[in-house]
């Protein structure tokens, strides 16, 4: 046994107190942009996560604009269910009712910040997903989010790399990619059982005749922690990000936060394709252009245009309310709703998008 590795005491182990926290990964669209709701961390938003975290606010200045979810514990004596907990942090904290939630995963690593050699509690957080309609005609429940804390940011922002609207994005060719080459090609001889990184690399970043999935958002933000390419990565050993962090990819965010974040993502495209969630962020009508827009902001992906009015034609999802719309300065659009029949005629009415669409 290595002197560094911590011996294992049974007696110590039954005693210490293991912490359930809740998150909320809560995405809407807003501007054709899919955003998240953060909260700014402080001193009272801390203390909700007990003793187990990565920071204190005096440490927070260290890294630029931190970004966070929604978060805090789950009190049984106060919270009868896991969700109604989560529903009762973020309304405490954005003055949000949710409508959409589903769970996400369990995140209980020992590297979220603590330390097997200290006796103190350990945090599990589960992470939701929240989907919901910013409500742009109330000027006061926007004021009322800003006094709270609150903010909506582009997911894009924290994953600059999964927004290929425009096609590849030039900092993936430019920058990400060969940080990521050079990273693998040290490691190549100094990996366990499995795959290499190179062989990593080519499955979720597409290199090398590999191709890019949409909905793998989590697998490449591992890969970048595992490389030290994400701020997080020194965060949660305690150090300070090389350079001051200008050779790392994305915003960084509290504790394990962009990874429950990216979870959230690769959940909601996937999602895309079996189930009738984009509705849950789109207005009561709409144009099949907007839901078109709104459909790329989530994927990532540019969409034909006569494929996928074909797709939600076939699909059913959608039908005619008989009005138009002159929003755009052009011709009449017509507007369209969800067509809610469709969720009791087949198991899986969704938008079956394929690789290349």
């Amino acid at each position: 046994m290595s002197p560094s590795t911590p011996t294992f005491d049974a007696d110590k182990a039954s005693a210490r107190a293991v912490e359930v926290g809740l998150n909320a990964a809560i995405i809407a669209v807003r501007d054709l942009t899919p955003v998240i709701l953060e909260v700014d961390l402080t001193e009272d938003t801390l203390r909700h996560k007990g003793p187990d975290q990565s920071m204190t606010a005096a440490q927070l200045p260290l890294i630029e604009d931190i970004g966070a979810l929604p978060f805090g514990p789950f009190d049984p004596y106060h919270h009868r269910t896991l969700e109604a907990g989560l529903r009762a942090w973020v309304e405490q904290q954005t003055a949000l009712k949710l409508g959409y939630v589903e769970q996400l995963y369990t995140f209980g690593d020992r590297g979220r910040a603590a330390d097997p050699t200290q006796d103190r509690s350990h945090e599990v957080s589960i992470g939701y997903l929240a989907l919901t309609r910013i409500n742009t005609s109330s000027p006061q429940a926007e004021e009322a989010l800003e006094t709270l804390g609150g903010h909506w940011r582009s997911w894009y922002r924290y994953f600059p790399w999964e927004d290929w609207r425009t096609g590849c994005p030039a900092m993936l060719d430019t920058q990400l990619l060969p940080a990521l080459t050079r990273w693998a090609d040290k490691m190549q001889n100094d990996h366990p059982k499995g795959p290499s990184p190179h062989q990593r690399l080519k499955q979720f970043f597409g290199v090398e005749g590999g191709v890019w999935d949409e909905e793998r958002v989590l697998e490449r933000y591992e890969l970048l922690y595992e490389a030290g390419l994400v701020t997080e990565h020194f965060i949660d050993r305690g150090e300070a990000p090389p350079n001051e962090g200008r050779h790392l990819f994305g915003h960084a965010m509290h504790m394990d936060h962009r990874r429950i974040l990216a979870t959230a993502i690769s959940r909601l495209r996937a999602k895309l394709k079996y189930r009738p969630v984009v509705f849950e962020l789109m207005e009561e009508s709409f144009t099949l252009t907007q839901l078109q827009a709104t459909v790329e902001a989530i994927s990532g992906r540019h969409l034909h245009k006569q494929n996928f009015r074909r797709l939600v034609e076939q699909g059913q999802l959608v039908e005619p309310t008989g009005a138009t719309s002159t929003a755009t300065g052009g011709r009449p659009a017509a507007l369209f709703r969800f067509r809610r029949p469709v969720l009791a005629e087949r198991p899986a009415p969704g938008l079956r998008l394929g690789a290349n669409y």
